[in-house]
């Protein structure tokens, strides 16, 4: 998959495109992506995403935006695995956000991007004060060369499949839930960095995963699997969140402590699927407490993937 920052001036070949935020790259994104490429092969055109950095409404209301679901690189590597060929990400700014509806679809999805099919959402809104909508995109088309379709809603138990609504079921713990949304387990990915030392000390060394974002949208302790650090899979226990019996403050960090395993991870990139939440984050009186919760949730990790491992076999 190639990615290019900005858009040109003028397209050198032609693509079938979709645009969005495509923040956690869940249901209704793949609906749109899978759509995309069926597209994309009848016309012999590379599938083709534009999406933005940062959000516009991290750039708006900084303060008040959402948490974000998946960090930029995370989104590119899921794009890439729904089949992608292209991605332009453009950088949302002031000068950005001022553009016009009808300079928008010219510039950007005619003559920048070379447009000739264009997927978008039923609820997609585009330019100055978000002033721009399908109908507008939709008889403007002709005029530039392009088709246009919009992909109604993707529902899931009667609820409409959101980036929002995967939010409130991590915010809430129910991973269950936000799997089923996203169609796969929410993950977060990164570099594993240098940490204190503070696990290792209390006899459960952690891998710390280094996070873009200072806001995730879910904390606690979590039985999890770890991808990037061996071929299949690795079994652990996380903590995610302010480790509050260690810091006063502090941005949150995730901390992987893998069950079956010993090695050095540092500089590897890794993703870390969340599987299923055990507690919330809590303040312990001094470390020897906090090291027997810590055993605790090891022993629980363990049988959790024991119960899931059997509940497979009774299954196949």
């Amino acid at each position: 998959m190639r990615v290019l920052r900005g858009i040109p001036a003028a397209a050198a070949a032609p693509v079938a495109l979709t645009i969005g935020n495509f923040d956690g790259v869940h249901l209704g994104h793949q609906a749109m992506l899978a759509e995309l490429k069926r597209a994309a092969g009848r016309r012999e055109l590379p599938a083709c995403v534009l999406t933005f950095e940062p959000h516009p409404s991290e750039f708006f209301a900084p303060d008040r935006a959402p948490t974000r679901l998946t960090a930029l690189r995370e989104k590119l590597e899921l794009l890439a695995e729904y089949g992608v060929d292209r991605v332009h990400i453009c950088r949302f700014n002031y000068g950005f956000a001022q553009t016009a509806p009808g300079d928008f679809i010219e510039r950007i999805i005619a003559r920048g991007l070379g447009a000739r099919w264009v997927l978008v959402g039923d609820d997609f809104r585009f330019g100055a004060r978000r002033a721009g909508d399908f109908v507008m995109l939709r008889q403007a088309a002709p005029g530039f060369g392009f088709e246009v379709r919009a992909l109604p809603s993707v529902v899931l138990d009667g609820e409409r499949v959101s980036s929002t609504a995967v939010r409130l079921a991590l915010a809430g713990g129910d991973l269950a839930r936000a799997q089923r949304l996203l169609g796969r387990a929410y993950s977060i990915s990164g570099r594993v960095m240098r940490g204190d030392g503070l696990g290792r000390t209390l006899g459960f060394p952690t891998a710390n995963v280094q996070m873009k974002h200072n806001r995730p949208p879910l904390t606690g302790i979590f039985a999890v699997r770890l991808r990037g650090a061996a071929r299949e899979p690795l079994r652990g226990v996380a903590s995610l969140g302010v480790r509050p019996t260690v810091k006063q403050s502090g941005a949150p960090v995730l901390e992987v402590h893998l069950l079956d395993f010993e090695g050095d991870l540092y500089r590897r990139h890794v993703r870390v699927e969340f599987l299923h939440k055990f507690r919330d984050e809590e303040r312990y009186a001094d470390l020897a407490t906090l090291t027997r919760h810590i055993a605790l949730d090891v022993e629980n990790a363990r049988s959790y993937f024991e119960t899931a491992k059997v509940q497979r076999k009774a299954g196949s």
